[in-house]
């Protein structure tokens, strides 16, 4: 245990690192140029961290197994210990009662910690998205950062809210038009950045009157402070049930109980539309009289038009049912597919035992480059097992169950066998195969000794 530990740590500080730049350059063109303050930032960064972790810490597992149980096989530990009769099994014993634990923790995190975090972080992901950009006026283009107003200024003093030249056309009301000129101004937003402040020196106010035909003023100042709406500039943080949640947004309970309510409504929808069909089909078959004859004189024309559009009007209504049952047992397949996926995922972690350590000691490396890619390389596996399984469990080609276990299944039996052959005979892997894919120029030189040498 005590060799699992640093790289345990090591692995979670730079898998977690990697997922966290990647969040931070897929959301950099939403985050950039809003002016949000430094904790805004820090909320969006913690509480996105919470999907890293139970994504970090299955391949943290792998990696301190593999780290763990290489190092002993290249220092021929495993074979002192194997020669003083302890068996491959009881080696893993203790990594696999610390698996139990961690998949234990991680269940426990993805019910009640990961679904109010990936709230709370699609809620300030859309606030971020609400706010506007911060106020720019570029000297001789119009700016309409501002709803309802077209603002230009010629001249601008960098590092300076001075204005030159200023004309602002005002189109919040539809009934009158403004144009306002100043030969300087100040520009600045009040301390709730609702409103735009301008003070401007040595202008006119031009406005006309839609409802007064013929109605125009003219006001000349010498001093005057302009006071606009703006609104979008200030960060808004919206209430934490503001926003409906989603299936990632809900514990396995939670979701469960959603599902047995769309159960009865699903039956609910089924039932109508068994006793409407039942109804209308022995309608049909046995009409009652005067059911499609409107009067004495219809001819067989008549009759026939409105039976037809009495049959399309059924056919709609019940086609209106089929999809709206499809549309519920759809929804209940993706809830179902979350509610297995919070404990597939964790389930990983007792996976990777059976899997790291017996790779562990065929590979005999107990470095971090080759325990990162033999990780790497499986856990690309098993998320694509997981994707895979996703898409077909949306398409209703496989059970929630399977789609979500299927990896585990097929990695776990892997796993075994390889535990099996380990404790039963060596098994070494030959690098010297895949060396010979490697371009010479990237191998040390006493590497390419030990090469020739063989």
């Amino acid at each position: 245990m005590k060799r699992h530990i640093g790289p345990f740590i090591f692995s979670m500080v730079i898998i977690t690192f990697i997922f966290l730049l990647q969040f931070l350059m897929q959301s950099m063109d939403q985050i950039v140029g809003k002016g949000l303050s430094l904790i805004v930032i820090t909320q969006l960064i913690v509480f996105n961290l919470a999907w890293i972790v139970v994504l970090a810490v299955p391949m943290s597992v792998l990696i301190a197994v593999l780290m763990a149980f290489g190092g002993l096989s290249s220092n021929n530990e495993v074979t002192a210990i194997k020669g003083s009769g302890v068996s491959l099994v009881r080696m893993i014993f203790p990594v696999f009662v610390a698996s139990i634990g961690v998949f234990y923790l991680l269940v426990l995190f993805d019910n009640d910690v990961l679904p109010d975090a990936n709230h709370m972080a699609k809620t300030i992901m859309i606030d971020i998205n609400r706010k506007k950009p911060t106020f720019t006026i570029e000297p001789g283009q119009f700016s309409q950062e501002i709803d309802g107003y077209a603002i230009l200024a010629r001249k601008t003093v960098p590092n300076s809210t001075d204005l030159y030249g200023v004309t602002i056309f005002d189109f919040s009301n539809p009934q009158k038009f403004r144009t306002i000129t100043a030969e300087r101004g100040r520009v600045g937003f009040s301390p709730n950045l609702r409103q735009l402040i301008m003070l401007l020196s040595d202008g006119e106010i031009d406005e006309y009157d839609n409802n007064q035909v013929g109605l125009y003023q003219r006001i000349r100042f010498q001093h005057q402070q302009i006071v606009l709406r703006a609104e979008g500039f200030a960060f808004e943080k919206s209430s934490e049930n503001e926003f409906q949640r989603g299936d990632r947004e809900l514990s396995a309970d939670s979701m469960r109980t959603i599902v047995s309510s769309m159960q009865k409504d699903a039956e609910i929808l089924r039932t109508q539309l068994n006793n409407y069909m039942h109804g209308e089909i022995m309608g049909l078959v046995k009409p009652p009289t005067n059911r499609y004859v409107t009067s004495t004189t219809s001819d067989s024309a008549e009759v026939f038009l409105q039976a037809q559009s009495k049959i399309s009007s059924s056919s709609a209504i019940a086609r209106s049912l089929l999809a709206s049952i499809d549309a519920t047992e759809q929804q209940m397949y993706s809830y179902r597919v979350e509610i297995q996926k919070k404990y597939s995922i964790p389930f990983a972690a007792i996976v990777f035992v059976f899997l790291g350590a017996p790779l562990g000691m065929m590979s005999r490396r107990g470095n971090f480059g080759v325990s990162a890619g033999l990780s790497l390389f499986f856990f690309l596996i098993y998320w694509a097992f997981l994707i895979a399984g996703e898409k077909l469990a949306d398409r209703e080609m496989l059970s929630p169950f399977m789609a979500m276990w299927l990896a585990n299944i097929v990695l776990g039996g892997f796993g075994l066998i390889l535990t099996y052959r380990v404790s039963k005979e060596a098994v070494i892997i030959n690098w010297d195969f895949f060396l010979r894919f490697v371009p010479k120029r990237w191998m040390s030189e006493e590497t390419l000794s030990e090469l020739s040498k063989r």
